[in-house]
């Protein structure tokens, strides 16, 4: 019933920009909260960085780097990742906490996107 798709990973070079787009599709009633995680190779997934409705919040390490917006009326986020440094390296994983409409109830759902791989080399 609910859709998030992920785009815009690549390989980049130390100090180069990186544009992430997420899609929310589906029935969706509202979107409570999109935002990114990231997951590097032997590590935890953690946040990177979140927005609601009232607030954006970031990942201390990302802060003053990465700028995340959302477009209402497409139900899309993106994340805009400037200066990026190798420790960047990761999958970055799309997160929607959306309400949607279903067989007359109101239900609230986690969603995430499939990964798209951020790789920051030279």
């Amino acid at each position: 019933q609910v859709q998030v798709t992920e785009s815009g990973g690549g390989l980049v070079q130390p100090g180069g920009s990186l544009r992430l787009s997420c899609a929310a599709s589906g029935s969706i009633f509202r979107i409570n909260a999109m935002g990114w995680y990231r997951q590097a190779p032997g590590k935890q997934r953690e946040l990177v960085a979140v927005i609601t409705s009232s607030s954006n919040t970031y990942a201390d390490s990302v802060k003053g780097r990465f700028t995340i917006s959302r477009d209402n009326a497409k139900n899309t986020v993106y994340l805009q990742m400037n200066n990026l440094k190798p420790e960047d390296t990761a999958v970055y994983y799309c997160y929607a906490r959306i309400t949607y409409y279903s067989d007359g109830l109101y239900n609230t759902g986690d969603y995430w996107g499939q990964g798209t791989q951020v790789t920051v080399s030279s």
